[in-house]
């Protein structure tokens, strides 16, 4: 039990000043709880000795209200404090994945490990947020009124006390048995819990599949399998809990007859008076909800613990070395030297070597699947090589900071992905601290302010996650000035225009001429009018440079380009 309240303890980083502000208002809610001991002190006495008066009452009524409104402002701190830990250690920590992710190689998540990561980031630290603070500060406070309580039985009557002091031990025994037994349990319910929040982000984002195949209630197995898996992991582990839960309300009921007992046999052989015996059976019940109190909380110790096990598993996630240092180089000539590469045991890139003249245009193109698309990735660095090297102005891109690389390249993917929030801010994405002059001065250069001029509320439009609500061409050219608004010295294009239907292709042409101005250009592309004028072409086939130059060059040479060019000049000729 110690180190899962460590654990939590640890994890709560730098909200462990709120833990102990609320664990503290938690002992002071135990002091003014004791007002209300009082009270009733006050009347039993004065019953018992038949002393009641005006004068008891209003003493009494003054602990209730001291008690009362003490114990309320007490626990109203408590809480807040605890609100506010849960929240923010959950956040710190979801920053924390989030950042570290930036740094995980990008084949990670080919992996199916999407799914995983965002069941941890979601359900699990969200029952992490909700339940740790509480489960630290509930069973340290209900402890710590329960010490209050044994010592006001001790003040009474020692033998009662060590009674109830008996009782406690045996209850935390169980309670420790419990918490122990539930650990292999724990860890299952929070991989379950994860597996299904990944089975269902799967099923929904293939959703399009799944209905023009027609496989509702048949191409689900997966999702129903993990879905099963969690329904069986929490009654495994509400089983295991109901027989321990049972023993810790046996204990106590026991305990509590036990005192009782105790208390009444005193008081009839004339040990105890009647007062303090009366008072040893009212407290009695006070001290045993405090240990029940502390008890809950044991029980969903271990399920807290495993949830921050499984969230600190994502400080384990590869990263690619982050030892490097900001870096402005003087230019953007960018050198592979010798690279190979694999995606696992499969190589995909056999000593490429290379040369990008800075603010030039290579064109990369060649079979699907011949490593075009990795090319481009290991220049900024979604991967890192297997072996040699790549460079941008001479210094070797895993000598850069990640920062200090992302502000040297702007890529515009044939995939657009924009968020579920405004136009202007998904514009505003690769330069957050941009105005609204400049965001609408990029969507003009990429040729996209009337159609958002059109919308219902121009740059303040909410877009559907993914930008399901716009076109192709749209999204296209919102990337684009996307790029132009950051305004980096290498534009990478991976198939960029590959698409967009026709109407918007001259305008998506000029966006284009508009961000490549005196830059340094990559793009992967299979549109001869976008190739041709290209500097030099690099022709991939199965990892390898094949063949390298300018259009007019290679299209005299027998090989893949030639081939690509009569293909292309064949399928653009044909017509219905």
């Amino acid at each position: 039990m110690l180190n899962a309240l460590k654990k939590i303890w640890q994890f709560a980083g730098n909200e462990r000043t709120n833990i102990n502000k609320s664990i503290a208002a938690g002992f002071v809610f135990a002091i003014f709880h004791m007002f209300q001991v009082g009270a009733i002190y006050l009347v039993v006495t004065a019953l018992a000795e038949q002393r009641a008066s005006l004068d008891t009452a209003w003493q009494t009524l003054a602990c209730l209200t001291i008690s009362i409104l003490g114990r309320t402002a007490a626990n109203y701190f408590s809480q807040l404090q605890q609100t506010h830990a849960g929240y923010f250690m959950v956040a710190d920590k979801r920053i924390s994945i989030g950042n570290r992710l930036k740094t995980v190689p990008m084949g990670y998540f080919n992996d199916n490990r999407l799914g995983e990561i965002t069941g941890v980031a979601t359900s699990v630290l969200e029952e992490v947020e909700t339940t740790a603070p509480m489960v630290l500060v509930g069973i340290l406070g209900g402890f710590i009124n329960a010490m209050v309580f044994l010592c006001m039985i001790f003040f009474f009557d020692v033998r009662v006390g060590i009674l109830a002091a008996a009782g406690t031990v045996i209850y935390l025994f169980v309670s420790s048995a419990m918490e122990k037994k539930s650990a292999s349990y724990a860890a299952k319910r929070q991989e379950s819990a994860a597996r299904m929040v990944g089975a269902i982000l799967e099923y929904v984002q293939g959703m399009s599949v799944v209905k023009s195949f027609n496989l509702s209630g048949r191409g689900d197995k997966r999702l129903a399998e993990a879905l099963e898996e969690n329904r069986r992991s929490n009654l495994n582990i509400e089983r295991l809990f109901t027989p321990y839960v049972m023993a810790q309300g046996l204990t106590l009921q026991v305990s509590g007859v036990v005192l009782m007992g105790a208390a009444v046999l005193f008081w009839m052989n004339g040990s105890m008076p009647l007062a303090d015996a009366l008072m040893t059976v009212i407290i009695s019940f006070m001290v045993f909800a405090q240990i029940e109190t502390a008890g809950s909380g044991m029980a969903i110790l271990r399920i807290v613990s495993s949830g921050i096990n499984r969230a600190n598993e994502m400080d384990t996630l590869p990263q690619m070395d982050e030892k490097g240092r900001a870096v402005e180089p003087g230019d953007h000539e960018i050198v592979f030297d010798h690279v190979n590469f694999s995606y696992g045991e499969k190589q995909i890139l056999h000593d490429i070597s290379l040369r990008i003249p800075d603010r030039t245009t290579t064109a990369v193109v060649g079979p699907s699947g011949s490593g075009k698309t990795t090319i481009c990735s290991l220049i900024a660095r979604f991967w890192d090589v297997g072996s040699g090297s790549v460079s941008i102005g001479g210094t070797d891109v895993r000598d850069y900071t990640l920062e200090s690389l992302m502000d040297q390249v702007a890529m515009v993917f044939q995939r657009v992905y924009l968020f579920a929030d405004t136009i202007e801010n998904n514009i505003k994405f690769g330069c957050p601290g941009a105005t609204r002059q400049q965001v609408m001065e990029a969507a003009k250069k990429a040729c996209c302010d009337d159609f958002i001029e059109a919308l219902p509320d121009g740059y303040d439009t909410v877009i559907g996650e993914g930008g399901a609500s716009l076109s192709g061409g749209e999204k296209q050219r919102i990337s684009i000035a996307r790029a132009i608004l950051k305004d980096a010295p290498i534009i990478i294009f991976d198939e960029a225009t590959a698409n967009v239907d026709p109407e918007n292709e001259d305008r998506l042409q000029k966006a284009v001429e508009a961000l490549t101005r005196n830059k340094t250009i990559i793009m992967i592309a299979h549109r001869l009018k976008t190739v041709r004028n290209a500097d030099q072409l690099l022709v991939l086939d199965q990892g390898r440079i094949v063949q390298q130059g300018r259009h007019q060059d290679l299209i005299r040479e027998e090989g893949i380009y030639a081939d690509f060019v009569v293909g292309r000049e064949r399928a653009v000729s044909w017509r219905m």
